[in-house]
């Protein structure tokens, strides 16, 4: 159905350059590996060095997918303009009190880029301190990153990004002023962490290949080339960052995979001591510490805790034999996070795939409930930016109800709406019903979905759907408020997020049921959500269209080899689609540290072989696939450009069938997209201006 609303052109031929890889006795040949660029480090920090062939082919890519969606212009300007209308744009945020301030971010009219400000605590004369559109002028790219004011309210520390490398440069800013000190440090995470004199900030520096290896001290005024290094991290399979707490006594270094985590601290009054170690790395032993005053408390899934448990430990000797329960394991209740106070903890948790906050009383261990009626919702903690208070913050939307700012009384239990997401153009809850459906998958676990649609949606089978899917890196996908959607949901479109199996969105035990060697779990998983929703009436197979980015775009590559038939579009956002290439190359940035989630192909033929069957660009094959959407960013350090680049490529060479497959890469931007956030509505537009057009929904007006 779909091929005949595009164009008939001649796509872009790409040259084929075979190279050979030989690993624990199986031979792949590669056609298309030259699209890496072989000074790609470069290219991340300067697009202008890329080779002239690349870029050439690249263009290419470029104007093929301009023809073919040259017809959509006028839908993707309506797209724009209606989601760009579901914006304040001179939205702010409820201010968060901090000692004699109330700090919080606001957007300007037009403005595509936060500003950070701050008032007296109780209310006053707003003092911009930061001012995001105008660090950007001149620049094709920019993204704000960290940002942290001094327990003394005199200093700033802020980083940004203007290439979209996610090489973050640092800066000072003294707020007296209001300008900017000499201290810049480059080649940073993006945040730092201040002294408890605030004299100085500990910050984590990226090595060439992009992997934060490095701890320094920065003291102010000084030199980068000076800076104490802290603590290197000498694996390159862990992730490091430095994080402080809330009464600035603690700066904490965490060092972590996938599945192991480790945590070395050191006294903020005394930066110039050595960090002290914690507990060390254990391979499968996770724990984050909080502040607890005279204790720290310590989430885990120590003694085989898998959906972990609260315990405590004496900050004068933290080691894990110190440690002691608190909150003890429950199997099926995932505890997701934990915030201390002084006369308070709070814990944000999920059960039955439903997120709940519980506020434990420290002097008798009492404990109550946040919770909330509705079939499917979302719940944040935002705590606080004190320690000795009886206030903290929490978020709740649901995928009809509009994003909600609370502030929460823990010791009288009063609930104090702040905020209410504002939609300018109108938005009635009324007009759309949302639902959770369970999906059998192939082994009998069933899997969540939830959806919207406009109450006037016919359910016979006759909508289109937009699938979206995720499944990775136990992240689960909440059933938030998305004012996106409803461009789709206006147009009789049934908008569904399969909670698939690689998320922890039922648990830890969905999460390892869905990684390493259980990684076809996810794939399935999507494949019979999309069944359901044909068998439930909802849609029918030639008019869906699946969704997923990054580790969400190897999804879609794997199901789109698995079940062509199923899908009536695929949209790969930044799609991490050549595994097996990128998990044997231990150069790039993210390779070892992945290892723990998806198996080493270096060290394990089993692995190896396991990423083979499933790796979307290893499975192409003679399959009427259909109309596919990748889209890219040339400077992504996470899911490097050539990987679409050569999937389009071998899907084109080995694909029957007439449909199109058409590749979008800005060349100003990395992983996250384009910066901005209307820049960021055009591209989403562009997505589903694709999903309307391969379903024949283009030229449907919106429902009023």
């Amino acid at each position: 159905m779909a091929h005949s609303v595009f164009p008939s052109v001649t796509p872009p031929a790409t040259e084929e350059r075979p190279i050979s890889d030989t690993r624990h006795g199986i031979t792949r040949l590669d056609e298309f590996t030259w699209l890496r660029a072989d000074n790609w480090q470069e290219v991340f920090r300067d697009p202008s060095v890329l080779d002239p062939a690349i870029r050439s082919h690249l263009e290419a890519e470029n104007a093929y997918q301009r023809t073919l969606m040259a017809d959509t212009e006028v839908l993707r300007k309506t797209l724009f303009q209606e989601m760009k209308g579901r914006i304040k744009e001179d939205d702010s945020s409820v201010p968060m009190k901090d000692g004699p301030y109330a700090y919080g971010s606001s957007y300007k009219k037009g403005g595509e880029h936060p500003r950070f400000f701050r008032t007296p605590r109780d209310g006053g004369t707003e003092e911009i301190i930061l001012d995001g559109d105008h660090e950007a002028e001149g620049k094709a790219y920019f993204n704000l990153g960290g940002m942290e004011h001094s327990a003394d309210h005199k200093r700033l520390i802020w980083s940004f990004d203007d290439k979209g490398s996610e090489f973050f440069t640092l800066k000072t800013r003294d707020l007296e002023t209001d300008q900017d000190l000499s201290d810049i440090i480059a080649d940073t995470a993006g945040s730092g962490v201040w002294d408890a004199g605030n004299t100085g900030f500990f910050y984590t520096r990226l090595d060439p290949n992009h992997r934060p290896s490095k701890a320094f001290y920065h003291r102010l005024g000084t030199e980068m080339a000076d800076d104490r290094l802290v603590y290197e991290e000498t694996d390159a399979g862990f992730f490091m960052g430095v994080g402080g707490t809330r009464d600035n006594r603690w700066v904490m270094i965490g060092i972590n995979d996938h599945e192991t985590s480790e945590y070395r601290i050191l006294d903020a009054a005394t930066p110039g001591a050595e960090p002290k170690l914690v507990a060390a790395r254990e391979t499968g032993l996770q724990y984050d510490l909080e502040e607890g005053g005279d204790i720290f408390f310590v989430l885990t899934n120590a003694d085989g805790a898998r959906d972990f448990k609260i315990m405590t430990a004496p900050i004068d000797n933290p080691v894990r034999e110190n440690w002691s329960e608190l909150v003890a394991h429950e199997p099926g209740r995932l505890i997701l996070s934990v915030v201390g106070f002084r006369d308070f903890m709070v814990r944000l948790e999920r059960k039955d795939s439903l997120p709940r906050i519980v506020i434990r009383d420290r002097a008798d261990g009492a404990e109550h409930t946040i919770a909330f009626d509705e079939e499917a919702y979302s719940l944040g903690l935002m705590g606080s930016y004190e320690y000795d208070t009886d206030i903290m913050r929490f978020s709740y939307s649901s995928m009809t109800t509009p994003g909600q700012v609370f502030d929460y009384d823990m010791r009288t239990r009063e609930r104090t709406l702040l905020k209410t997401q504002e939609v300018p153009s109108g938005h009635d809850p009324e007009h759309y019903v949302t639902r959770r459906l369970m999906a059998p998958s192939h082994d009998g676990e069933l899997v969540p979905i939830s959806l919207i649609h406009h109450i006037d949606t016919p359910i016979d089978g006759s909508a289109p759907c937009l699938l979206y899917g995720y499944g990775a890196y136990g992240i689960a996908i909440p059933a938030g408020f998305n004012t996106n959607l409803f461009s789709l949901a206006d147009r009789g479109f049934i908008y569904a997020i399969a909670h698939i199996r690689g998320g922890k969105d039922k648990g830890f035990a969905w999460y390892e049921d869905g990684k390493k060697r259980k990684k076809t779990n996810t794939f399935l998983d999507f494949i019979a959500a999309a069944k359901h929703l044909v068998a439930e009436n909802y849609t029918a197979h030639d008019r869906i269209v699946a969704q997923g980015g990054s580790a969400g775009g190897m999804l879609m590559g794997a199901i789109a080899n698995m079940a062509p038939e199923a899908f009536g579009g695929i949209i790969a956002e930044v799609p991490f689609v050549d595994v097996l290439d990128t998990m044997l190359d231990d150069t790039l940035p993210l390779t070892p540290p992945e290892w723990p989630e998806w198996g080493n192909p270096i060290a394990s033929a089993e692995d190896y072989r396991t990423i083979a069957a499933y790796s979307p660009y290893d499975n192409v094959g003679p399959k009427n696939y259909p109309p596919i959407l990748a889209a890219a960013g040339l400077t992504d350090p996470r899911v490097t450009y050539w990987e679409p680049a050569k999937w389009v490529a071998r899907l084109r060479k080995l694909k029957t069938g007439d449909n199109p497959v058409l590749f979008k890469i800005n060349m100003d931007a990395g992983h996250a997209g384009a910066s901005g956030r209307f820049s960021r509505l055009e591209e989403i537009a562009f997505n589903y201006a694709f999903a309307l057009k391969v379903t024949g929904k283009a030229d449907v007006p919106a429902n009023p």
